[in-house]
């Protein structure tokens, strides 16, 4: 496969000796061109990977703030033909890449050699694909690395480190490591045990890690940085999305990373 967009923005990152900031925003929220607008202005202010969440019903990985810009946008009837169309419209003015987040059900009903291509001709570099296991992921990921694509696996703090071998076998771009159990959202601190996880996980890849669940200031970030190759913030942007001082907040994050 050639190396797609993900993977030079981590090459790049580590010749540069920086940090990565991955950002995620809900598409469509509220609508599709205060979305656009949002993702533009993350770009602009200094994400490095944009994670694109495809709204689900029942997203049982999200916490609140989520939850609520994923029903925000269903409730504007937002759906991946829609959603390609926006990573359509970002790529006429960047090259920042994209993958998109989300949940199996709405992947398996598009079909998932169509997505795979549609995505791929839109724009698209990669999917993470939150609740599906990796024994039932073969014809999903098949799909999207043909198509040039990046299968973004997780893993969480109760994945064994054996297991933790054999899903990142099959992976590619990205590792993301979910710092906490439980859901989404912003938290006080930056659990203690990230380092020790991040160095278990460099024994069984040669992947970039980035580490996310509960990263919400630009000083956590950077704790959260120390031993791994970039953040994820997810409810702290949507949240300063919504209260119009998304920029803002990426450049505090993006700030405290080069620091």
């Amino acid at each position: 496969m050639n190396m797609n967009r993900i993977e030079q923005a981590f090459k790049r990152l580590r010749a540069e000796g920086r940090k990565g900031l991955v950002g995620y925003l809900t598409a469509g929220d509220p609508t599709m061109a205060a979305s656009l607008r949002h993702l533009q202005t993350a770009v602009s202010a200094g994400v490095d990977v944009l994670e694109v969440g495809v709204p689900f019903s029942d997203p049982t990985a999200d916490g609140p703030v989520i939850q609520a810009a994923s029903q925000r946008s269903l409730a504007n009837g937002f759906d991946l033909r829609r959603i390609l169309g926006l990573v359509r419209q970002l790529r006429r003015g960047s090259d920042t890449p994209v993958v998109l987040f989300g949940y199996a059900n709405p992947f398996y009903r598009y079909g998932f050699k169509r997505l795979a291509a549609d995505a791929a001709a839109a724009g698209v570099d990669g999917f993470l694909v939150v609740d599906m296991p990796h024994e039932e992921a073969d014809e999903f990921r098949s799909a999207v690395r043909r198509a040039g694509l990046c299968w973004i696996p997780l893993v969480a703090p109760t994945t064994p480190l054996e297991r933790a071998r054999r899903v990142l076998r099959d992976a590619d771009g990205f590792v993301y490591y979910i710092m906490v159990t439980g859901v989404t959202g912003e938290r006080k601190g930056i659990p203690p045990d990230v380092a020790r996880h991040v160095a278990a996980l460099r024994r069984v890849t040669r992947l970039p890690i980035a580490v996310g669940f509960g990263v919400a200031s630009g000083a956590q970030a950077r704790v959260a940085a120390r031993k791994a190759d970039a953040v994820v913030v997810g409810s702290a942007l949507v949240r300063a999305a919504q209260q119009g001082r998304l920029g803002r907040l990426v450049r505090e994050i993006r700030s405290a990373l080069d620091r």
